[in-house]
């Protein structure tokens, strides 16, 4: 659009508040509030920075939602950019909270890290070192015998599975231990958590003794890297930060903003104790006031659904009076504190909001090494199906290497055997929903197929036809290798970027096996014709190993794991498959 045409478009709206929306095509470019719509559109026929005179250009039309007041413009504002993900805009990219460590409310109790607890589950932390978390967590099974596994293999099991031949659980579920001894290692465990450091530091201590006496010293230094980690655990004093003053919830946000990216930590307590905190990535603003206008974004889009704090305490004050004026109007103080106890937590939602992550440093690297601009989001394409029946495909996506599980899609496909046709109408499903704009999600930066060569071609045949440019690359599990349209890359097995792929991969393939499973229990299976296999067990099995072709190459050890397959089930398996 040129200034002409913006012009006469402002001409025509009211002026009343409102938002305003810059369409390409069927693609919303960027999302606007306004007081006054007429007023705040006809400035656009002189925009104020290179970025938005593009905008203007590109975009071949300008559709309103008028309001009743400014703030329902500025809350309609804030979902439209959630939800359209304007490329625009300063938007809400992520959602990344810490881990916690949760025991589950079971009369045997499972540890696991998390960060999406089980609301009846007993919680601990949030942490910042997820690793740490991790080593930690499995110093306990292994000290305690927690067990780690699901309430559904838990269920019904008449054999101790494999993490009780490791030594990482104490099997509760065959009755190897008591319930009432399982429930006194679970209390040592809440007592570590709650602070007593030698709960698990002592047993670690008098194990690496012994392992140092017995001369096995490889095991010694393992047990003494662990016990360092342990010993440091409650060391920094991170979860133990209080805010000082008496109202019942307060946040305190801290922004930074480094080139072209932008970080708001958020620090949430309750009752004067520190108990969540989350880290969200933006665009980086090109106002001069950066970080107020970083804030600006940030807090409509973060408490647009969600339930507002009784203050928020800033690292620096936003810029729009809007915003300000909505949190008072709404009954919560905004502050930014020059000194005393809410400086010092500011200070500290600083220094989470300029740590890196090892997720962020894995898509840095895949760009690099993939030669893109960016590798932020990628989404992931499976297949799974039975003998070419109860074929089905999962599109899931990762957002700054976080799963982002609301951006999930799976899809019902043709019945046949044939993995490429499969794929390549998986792909090209969804690159016709984004060309066509029938797909809310943002384009992502590269899309991951599970498979190798033959995989990743029929995807790109999906996409030349379609038109949909989007770069495209597979990985294989069997030597994870990286296939792309130029060659093979073969990363290192520690490399940030391959995990990352991994993670996509991993997670793509267990979202595919999940749907089959909903629609396969109608299907035959050769599995109908072996004596011991009733509709349970074949359940199971399915579950188990994914595909009639998993459970033929499984190995007896594995399938008399599986509950209701004894050994003459699993030789029968053997023999008719």
């Amino acid at each position: 659009m040129d200034a002409t045409a913006v012009r006469e478009r402002a001409n025509d709206l009211p002026r009343d508040p409102g938002v305003y929306l810059f369409y390409e095509g069927e693609t919303v470019q960027y999302v606007g509030k306004a007081v006054d719509l007429r007023d705040r559109v006809r400035s656009y026929t002189d925009p104020r920075s290179d970025r938005i005179r593009r905008m203007v250009e590109r975009a071949d039309r300008i559709d309103i939602a008028v309001t009743d007041t400014e703030t329902q413009a500025l809350l309609l504002e804030a979902n439209l950019i959630k939800r359209h993900q304007p490329r625009y805009n300063v938007r809400l990219k992520d959602d990344k909270s810490y881990p916690l460590v949760q025991l589950t409310d079971h009369p045997a109790p499972r540890i696991e890290v998390t960060r999406d607890p089980d609301e009846s589950a007993r919680v601990f932390g949030p942490y910042t070192d997820k690793g740490r978390v991790e080593t930690v967590v499995k110093a306990l099974r292994e000290t305690y015998g927690l067990r780690g596994c699901s309430d559904h293999k838990y269920r019904d099991r008449d054999r101790p599975c494999l993490d009780y031949e490791m030594g990482l659980c104490s099997a509760p579920c065959t009755g190897e231990i008591d319930e009432a001894a399982y429930a006194e290692d679970v209390r040592a465990a809440v007592r570590f958590f709650e602070g007593e450091t030698g709960a698990l530091a002592d047993p670690l201590r008098r194990e690496m003794e012994a392992a140092a006496q017995a001369q096995s010293f490889e095991r010694a230094a393992n047990l003494r890297d662990r016990l360092e980690t342990v010993e440091s655990f409650h060391g920094d004093g991170g979860d133990a930060v209080s805010t000082p003053s008496d109202e019942r919830t307060v946040d305190v946000l801290g922004a930074v903003v480094e080139g072209d990216r932008a970080t708001v930590a958020r620090l949430h307590s309750e009752r004067g104790q520190l108990v969540d905190r989350s880290r969200h990535r933006l665009d980086a603003p090109e106002e001069e006031e950066r970080i107020g206008a970083l804030l600006d974004a940030f807090i409509p889009q973060y408490y647009a659904d969600r339930e507002l704090p009784d203050a928020v305490i800033c690292s620096e004050r936003p810029t729009d009076p809007d915003v300000v004026s909505w949190l008072e109007t709404e009954g919560v103080a905004v502050r930014v504190p020059g000194a005393g106890r809410e400086a010092k937590l500011v200070d500290l939602a600083l220094k989470n909001a300029r740590r890196r992550t090892g997720d962020d440093d894995g898509a840095a690297r895949l760009a690099a090494a993939l030669g893109l601009d960016s590798a932020e989001r990628i989404e992931g394409f499976d297949v799974s199906h039975t003998g070419g029946k109860a074929v089905v495909g999962s599109n899931v996506c990762f957002a700054d290497g976080s799963a982002e599980k609301s951006a999930y899609r799976r899809k019902k496909l043709t019945d046949r055997n044939d993995d490429y046709a499969n794929m390549r109408e998986l792909v090209r499903w969804r690159a016709v929903r984004a060309v066509d704009g029938a797909d809310d999600r943002p384009d992502p930066d590269l899309l991951l197929i599970d498979g190798g060569d033959g995989q990743l071609a029929a995807a790109r045949d999906a996409l030349a036809e379609t038109g949909w440019d989007v770069p495209a690359v597979a990985l294989a599990k069997a030597e994870e290798r990286v296939v792309t349209p130029d060659g093979v890359h073969d990363w290192d097995d520690d490399a940030p970027h391959l995990r990352l792929l991994q993670r996509v991969r991993d997670e793509a393939h267990r979202f595919a096996v999940q749907y089959h499973g909903t629609v396969r229990d109608d299907v035959s299976t050769a599995l109908d014709d072996v004596p011991g296999v009733g509709p349970e067990t074949r359940r199971r099995l399915l579950r188990r190993f994914g595909s009639v072709e998993n459970v033929r190459d499984a190995s007896a050890a594995d399938l008399e794991d599986v509950a209701g397959v004894g050994e003459k089930t699993a030789e029968s398996l053997a023999r008719r498959l």
